[in-house]
């Protein structure tokens, strides 16, 4: 399996990948792919890998800047995270996130936060944080990892390309 960014070619694999990973997902919005979109249109997407294999376009991870209440600065949203149906559950997600984390690292962001399931994101680094809140949201879903221990807090905003219609 090859991890890298995604290129122009791969526009239309990413939306199926994306498409098909949260198709009978039980939290899904269903403008999962629309997202990517909408980020990528936006100049949004902060950083945008795909999973490989075989010359197929299986997984994919999506990363854009959030904005936080305080003002803190170098902050980032994981998501979505995708690997087709066929090939879930084989560490492809996990190696998608574990790549974006370091990418991250390497840029020197202050964090970054997931909406997502904890026993999942756990094995991250991610925990829930009561100076992080994501308005609407149980706060064990929405969850942090601090790259700097100075790093700041508060509400948290998702790009708008996160409020696209279904």
């Amino acid at each position: 399996m090859l991890i890298r960014p995604e290129q122009q070619h791969d526009i239309a694999a990413i939306e199926r990948v994306v498409t098909r990973a949260f198709a009978t997902a039980p939290h899904t919005s269903g403008t999962e792919a629309k997202i990517v979109d909408a980020l990528r249109e936006a100049g949004a997407l902060a950083l945008s890998l795909v999973a490989e294999t075989d010359g197929e376009v299986v997984g994919h991870v999506a990363v854009s800047a959030v904005a936080l209440s305080d003002g803190s600065t170098g902050w980032y949203g994981l998501g979505p995270l995708a690997v087709a149906p066929g090939h879930q559950g084989k560490g492809l997600g996990g190696q998608l996130a574990a790549h974006v984390l370091d990418a991250l690292r390497e840029r020197h962001a202050a964090g970054c936060v997931v909406l997502g399931e904890p026993g999942y994101y756990g094995r991250f680094g991610f925990r829930a944080d009561p100076d992080f809140v994501l308005p609407g949201v149980p706060p064990e879903y929405f969850q942090v990892v601090r790259f700097t221990p100075e790093a700041g807090g508060g509400t948290v905003a998702y790009h708008p390309a996160f409020e696209v219609a279904a």
